[in-house]
């Protein structure tokens, strides 16, 4: 079953913030696919399963920027 979550993501503005955030995040075990979207300020993640908050907030800040929370 694959699953699919939009996340909001405080502090990306280029290229490379993308790169990073969907680096860290594609790192988490399940994570087959991310999407970010600069303009919305928005990831979608795909994952095996649903993916505990608390892991996908450490890959974000590890990253260098700050969840700001999920959309349905």
């Amino acid at each position: 079953m694959s699953v699919r979550c939009v996340y909001a993501v405080d502090g990306m503005t280029c290229e490379h913030c993308a790169s990073a955030v969907s680096g860290e995040l594609n790192r988490l075990p399940g994570v087959h696919e991310v999407q970010v979207d600069l303009a919305a300020g928005t990831v979608t993640v795909a994952s095996d399963g649903p993916l505990p908050i608390d892991e996908v907030r450490a890959a974000v800040d590890e990253a260098g920027y700050e969840l700001a929370g999920t959309h349905a």
